[in-house]
């Protein structure tokens, strides 16, 4: 069945290897997932270890619904502490992974200790070995794999790894698996490289047997139908999340030079500039959009390269950020970090913050070895990403992440850094827009578009509609607003977002399926009927809204536990302090109003249930089933 597959825990210290089932009733409480991730973590780390340290757990998982026929149902996620913020760790990726390990027997890793020296885990058909990665350390990501696939003589074999960046213990670097997939932004591929584990491979061939096959198939048959007649699905399969740039940037919503600019002029990294160098489109394992491009970067040194993407994130973090201009550097920064195994968005934001302190003569040319890291300037741009990797000059010091780096670093470096709870934010401006702003300040990860963004807040949909969506499935008859400059009933978007998030990312299916881009796709009415039919266990929306809240009110407990406190659910001043200076008139000349900031905060955490300090009421913790926790079920 769909619910037969195991647990397993991996010892690397001692070599000791235990295998579980999966009790129903935690799949009743948690699904599967980041949600079960999260859970297992909360359970098996002890407070205040070092991220780094061999006392750190990573867990890596397949989602409920992953290998079935639910669309894009394909999703890894891989969790520890982060060695980056120091709270939740919580990654999630695409590709083929996941779907072989379901087929291998298993749905959850949980990984302890340290080997002496660099291994791999070869999963297979309901096995798992520790073998020798002594050959593999020092080499990229697909490099990596590719070795794997020799050595075990099978060319099917699906692994995730990581690169020098992981090795190297840069502190965001990513867990990557084929060309571009990439479980990022928490630093847990430098979780794998301080336990010397350089991947984990997989290979099945045991069947998931679906409750409903047929009511399965016929559901999953009209849910594609719906999904690939709308305008987003069909703009997605031309050109992936690049298109969203052209309308953010000419809207004025991006960030440009750090955060000096909120819009990019004159720019030359459109997503039409893809067509010069494209090879065709890629998607994940079940996924009908096929939303990323196959591309071969065409001159200069790296002619000839092949590489997948970019996203929107690359083009921000290669263009807009760091103000350059040129297609092609951004191609061929998509391909660096994603073969160094580093994180695209924290890459390009904390390049971009060092070069405005070295605008301001924070940072000179003695930090940075005569490099003139000047915006716009490509080749110096290039050549941090490299040393970040390698861990050289100042790389070393970026390679720490925004806060122990500004600590470093000293003067008034902290002050330029646009970061959330030690997480550098993406390449987006949230003075606009409230709702925005309050999700990355309140994520459980930091600075996050994955995890609660409303970005469907960007389209003025009609309040009618807005209702429609944020009334229920948990009741809901407070304000909302289609200005997305309002604060009014933005803190019931973020709660929403989230809890349809965290859902998604229990099932495993692709969050593009859901309602992210789009008003009308996936949400609780879809993925109780999809959970139904794939594995037979009954939920109504409620009560997946429930799972969800439980998943997440985990990763608050995980966090408070850490150490976190109110302070961490807020922004850098420059938000409140510092009015964007161009755009479109809807969005020149905002910042964020701190008063009404903070009734934002408190109506927030009033919607989840928590005091004013943000911390879950004992009332709460009861009715969401998490009074006796930390439990030791699994």
């Amino acid at each position: 069945m769909a619910l037969n597959r195991k647990i397993a825990y991996v010892n690397l210290t001692t070599g000791e290897i235990k295998t579980a089932p999966i009790p129903v009733e935690m799949r009743q409480l948690y699904l599967g997932g980041r949600g079960l991730d999260m859970y297992l973590l909360y359970n098996h780390l002890k407070p205040g270890v070092d991220a780094l340290s061999p006392d750190n757990v990573l867990t890596v998982s397949a989602g409920l619904l992953v290998g079935t026929p639910a669309s894009a149902s394909a999703r890894t996620h891989v969790g520890a502490k982060s060695p980056l913020t120091g709270f939740v760790g919580s990654s999630n990726m695409g590709g083929f992974f996941a779907p072989e390990l379901r087929f291998a027997g298993f749905d959850h890793l949980v990984v302890k200790g340290k080997a002496p020296s660099p291994v791999y885990l070869w999963v297979h058909d309901g096995e798992i070995e520790i073998r020798d990665g002594s050959k593999l350390w020092g080499e990229d990501v697909p490099t990596t794999q590719d070795l794997i696939r020799e050595e075990l003589g099978d060319p099917e074999i699906k692994a995730l790894c990581i690169g020098i960046g992981g090795e190297n213990l840069v502190r965001y670097a990513n867990v990557m698996t084929g060309i571009k997939n990439a479980a990022g932004r928490s630093g847990t591929g430098a979780v794998m490289g301080s336990k010397n584990l350089k991947a984990i491979a997989a290979r099945g061939t045991q069947d998931i047997a679906i409750r409903f096959p047929k009511e399965a198939l016929e559901y999953n048959a009209k849910l594609l139908e719906h999904i690939g007649s709308t305008k987003f699905a069909q703009i997605m399969q031309k050109w992936g999340t690049m298109f969203i740039y052209g309308v953010t940037n000419t809207t004025g919503l991006v960030r440009n030079r750090n955060f000096q600019s909120n819009q990019q002029v004159g720019g030359n990294i459109e997503c039409e500039h893809i067509e010069e160098h494209a090879l065709g489109t890629e998607g994940c394992y079940g996924c009908i959009i096929h939303c990323r491009h196959k591309y071969m970067i065409r001159k200069g040194p790296y002619a000839g390269t092949y590489a997948e993407g970019p996203e929107y994130t690359s083009q921000g973090a290669f263009g807009m950020e760091v103000g350059c201009n040129n297609f092609e550097t951004v191609l061929i920064g998509n391909h660096l970090v994603n073969k160094y195994g580093i994180d695209t968005l924290e890459t390009g934001s904390i390049i971009a913050w060092a070069m405005e302190l070295y605008e301001k003569g924070i940072l000179t040319d003695k930090d940075t070895d005569g490099l003139k890291l000047e915006f716009g300037n490509d080749e110096a741009m290039l050549e941090m990403i490299k040393r970040i990797a390698e861990r050289k000059g100042l790389g070393d010091i970026l390679a720490e992440g925004p806060l122990r780096a500004a600590k470093k670093i000293g003067k008034d470096a902290l002050k330029y850094c646009i970061q959330v709870k030690g997480m550098s934010n993406l390449h987006s401006d949230e003075r606009p827009t409230p709702s925005l702003a309050l999700g990355i300040a309140t994520g459980s990860r930091g600075s996050d578009h994955l995890r609660s963004r409303p970005a469907i807040d960007l389209y003025h949909l009609p309040e009618k509609v807005l209702r429609s969506i944020y009334g229920g499935p948990k009741p809901y008859d407070g304000p909302l607003s289609s200005d997305y400059t309002s604060y009014e009933g933005k803190p019931r978007m973020v709660q929403w977002h989230e809890m349809l998030y965290e859902a998604i990312d229990c099932t495993g299916v692709c969050k593009f399926h859901s309602v992210f881009l789009s008003p009308n796709l996936i949400a609780f009415d879809e993925l109780s009927k999809l959970i139904y039919h794939n594995t037979g266990l009954e939920f109504t929306p409620e009560e997946i809204w429930d799972i969800a809240d439980r998943a997440y009110t985990v990763e608050r407990l995980f966090n408070l536990r850490e150490g976190l406190t109110r302070a961490d659910d807020w922004l850098v001043d420059r938000y409140f302090d510092e009015p964007t200076p161009v755009g479109l008139p809807i969005v020149r000349g905002k910042t964020l109003d701190r008063a009404k900031f903070k009734q934002m905060v408190d109506e927030y955490y009033s919607l989840h249930g928590w005091d004013e300090t943000g911390v879950p009421k004992p009332e709460t913790l009861k009715k969401i089933g998490l009074d006796q926790e930390p439990s030791h079920m699994l």
